[in-house]
């Protein structure tokens, strides 16, 4: 089994979200399990073999493509942005200038919702992470053109929402009068 990183994670929970994003109303369940069928099914076609090696065989498709790990990543970002995906479509929205979700191309699109979700619902990934990442996706699935409209809108988002909710986490609540009493009296 070839080593994945979460890079590649991403990138396959991107293809995911790509194929959810075209085939409305799909099976999430059952578009997970295809999609690792067709990663192995590529594996296998890049490498010229006709059938799984012996210790390949033994184990399930997904395990074969990449480590339980990274295929955890990627299915909880893709579960997590379709759970969510009326709210994070708001807000891309929102933030949209002048365009309309749907005129935005399907992969910058659904690198978008990834890194949204990213952004709203992974606090332990830190902001800079992910729009790296989202940049990176956009031109790797587009062009470089893609990674800055996706910079564009996501630092937006993390300018208004993430930061802000990080600086009011780390202020120290304020004293009220009853405790400053308390320590005068």
């Amino acid at each position: 089994m070839p080593s994945a990183t979460r890079r590649q994670g991403r990138e396959w929970a991107v293809q995911m979200l790509f194929q959810a994003d075209l085939n409305p109303g799909v099976d999430v369940d059952e578009m997970i399990k295809d999609f690792w069928e067709q990663q192995w099914t590529c594996q296998m076609d890049a490498n010229h073999q006709q059938a799984p090696t012996r210790k390949q065989a033994k184990k399930r498709v997904p395990d074969r493509v990449a480590p339980h790990d990274i295929r955890e990543f990627a299915e909880f970002r893709v579960r997590g942005v379709l759970e969510h995906q009326d709210e994070i479509d708001q807000l891309l929205q929102k933030f949209a200038d002048n365009w309309s979700l749907y005129r935005i191309a399907t992969v910058e699109r659904n690198v978008l919702r990834l890194c949204c979700f990213e952004l709203l619902y992974c606090p332990a990934v830190p902001p800079a992470v992910v729009l790296n990442e989202a940049v990176d996706l956009a031109k790797y699935f587009s062009n470089t053109e893609a990674g800055r409209f996706v910079n564009g809108i996501l630092d937006k988002i993390n300018k208004t929402y993430v930061a802000k909710a990080q600086a009011e986490a780390t202020k120290t609540p304020a004293s009220d009068g009853a405790a400053e009493e308390g320590l005068n009296g």
